[in-house]
């Protein structure tokens, strides 16, 4: 399948929707445009295996040029519209690609792009025009709308999202085979979600991400129609739901409990029957939180377990979650093991370690070879970083990333279990638990949260809330403080950039742990 094939059978059928402007673009003009953004490739040079980087918010343009790209065998990098030039130089210097494309809402970021200029990269600008950037539009329209005559199949290379460090580009090898060839691991999206030419796919977050971007060329794949929305607001969705009929949804967890703190009467009043199939990954999902939602949607909500490498992956149902609940599921990716870290044995059921994926896919972070070999056993299993443990029926429980860890008195502490209840709390909005310094125990357990009311936070809460894990968890876990802040750094995906708030508290320590 491929939006080719759709356009020539129902060239009138919606690829996609921008929600806020009503912008439709059908199969046909989606593949007329990719075909002279192709043509544009190769009258510019570009070549099978060649880069070219997509600084967008989620625009009209974007998904026309991921599909030119994977119809001219060149890997495309999607970024954050939320970098700073910094960041984007980084990125840049380390991709090395040979075109670059921004939108007018971004041109004043993508100017001050040093590396642009120095590596001499061709700069094309949607909706506009900028000193030393071409109107894309215009470049575009002045190629046909024919296939180029040596199609291949491209790939995504996106960069890790660098909640724990400086992102890394995930490569993988070029597909072989003609551009309708579906990767293995978009097959299994399809399995989880059943698109079809009837589907309708609701995707609330930034498409430069993994899941929203797949999920979105997957249901393009079987031809179904992508609702496009350039920010998520909880009502919106809802409303977003009932319009369209949508069938399908990709979420994270926080998108869950921001629909879960709108007010009973808000939430009934509107219509969600069409829902098919919700699916939740990015991050874990609080159980209380996935039961509330469970119960309001019924049994369509699926949980998958990946990561940006796709190392391997798992998934679970709504009726398998009720039975298994906390976990992310069975391997539908390379099966799935729990190592411990300094034997390298696998472990048994029920005891917690290092997750690892048995997985043939040839996955290298881009001009690091050592942080590939870092991942990978010597049998060539691999891990994203990730702590959990199997129930005795194989199913996979994540319990935190090994670089959240917190190690308190010698006492391995992970933070995931106070955060899932701490967001359950009705006084508050955002949390993010981590380890700070402490000259006895070398950390301890810190809170931080943004609460429902940004007057509340005080002495007062930050006792209710303290007591609040005491009367629930070990003694160990609760948090010895409790500071407040107006809001948490979370990248658009959900995932909370935890390291930005415990660099704070360790900047005058000359040592991280």
């Amino acid at each position: 399948m491929h939006p080719y094939i759709h356009a020539k059978n129902a060239p009138q059928h919606p690829a996609y929707i921008m929600v806020e402007t009503g912008e439709v673009v059908t199969y046909e003009q989606l593949d007329q445009r990719s075909n002279q953004a192709a043509q544009l490739f190769r009258a510019a040079g570009l070549q099978r295996g060649d880069c070219i980087v997509i600084f967008l918010e989620n625009h009209a343009r974007f998904l026309e040029l991921c599909w030119a790209a994977q119809r001219s065998g060149l890997y495309y990098t999607p970024i954050s519209s939320r970098l700073t030039e910094s960041e984007i130089d980084y990125i840049v210097a380390d991709a090395k690609p040979k075109m670059f494309f921004t939108s007018s809402k971004l041109l004043s970021t993508a100017s001050n792009v040093t590396q642009l200029k120095a590596d001499r990269i061709s700069c094309y600008v949607v909706d506009g025009e900028g000193e030393g950037f071409q109107s894309y539009e215009q470049a575009r329209d002045s190629y046909p709308a024919e296939p180029i005559s040596d199609q291949s199949c491209g790939i995504d290379m996106l960069y890790s999202s660098g909640t724990t460090g400086r992102p890394k580009g995930v490569k993988l090898p070029l597909p072989e085979g003609p551009i309708e060839t579906l990767a293995e691991r978009w097959k299994n999206y399809h399995t989880i979600m059943g698109f079809d030419f009837d589907s309708v796919h609701y995707i609330p977050s930034p498409l430069y991400h993994a899941l929203p971007i797949h999920h979105a060329m997957v249901a393009q794949n079987y031809g179904g129609t992508v609702l496009i929305i350039d920010k998520f607001d909880p009502e919106t969705a809802l409303k977003v739901i009932e319009k369209y009929g949508v069938t399908q949804s990709s979420w994270v967890p926080t998108m869950f409990i921001r629909l879960l703190k709108l007010s009973e009467e808000i939430r009934k009043s509107y219509d969600v029957s069409s829902m098919q199939a919700m699916v939740h990954g990015a991050a874990p999902c609080p159980i209380s939180v996935k039961e509330k939602i469970i119960e309001w949607f019924g049994p369509v909500v699926y949980e998958a377990y990946a990561s940006t490498e796709g190392f391997g992956s798992t998934s679970i149902t709504s009726e398998e979650w009720l039975k298994h609940k906390g976990s992310v599921g069975k391997p539908i990716l390379g099966p799935v093991h729990i190592v411990d870290e300094v034997t390298g044995e696998s472990l048994p059921a029920g005891k917690v370690g290092a997750i690892y994926f048995e997985n043939p896919r040839k996955v290298e972070y881009l001009n690091d070879t050592e942080k590939t070999d870092s991942v990978k056993l010597k049998n060539g299993w691999a891990t994203a970083g990730d702590i959990g443990y199997l129930d005795k029926d194989g199913y996979l429980y994540l319990t935190d990333r090994k670089s959240n860890m917190i190690i308190s008195g010698g006492v391995n502490i992970y933070p995931q279990e106070t955060e899932n209840l701490l967001i359950t709390h009705p006084k508050v909005f955002d949390v993010a638990v981590f380890g700070v310094p402490n000259e006895d125990f070398g950390e301890e357990v810190k809170a931080v949260v943004q609460p429902m009311d940004k007057d509340a936070g005080g002495p007062e809460l930050e006792r209710e809330l303290i007591d609040f894990c005491l009367n629930n968890l070990s003694d160990l876990k609760a948090p010895r403080s409790i500071d407040f802040r107006a809001s948490l750094p979370r990248h658009e995906t959900g995932k909370l950039y935890k390291r930005l708030l415990r660099d704070e508290y360790w900047a005058d320590h000359n040592r991280k742990i």
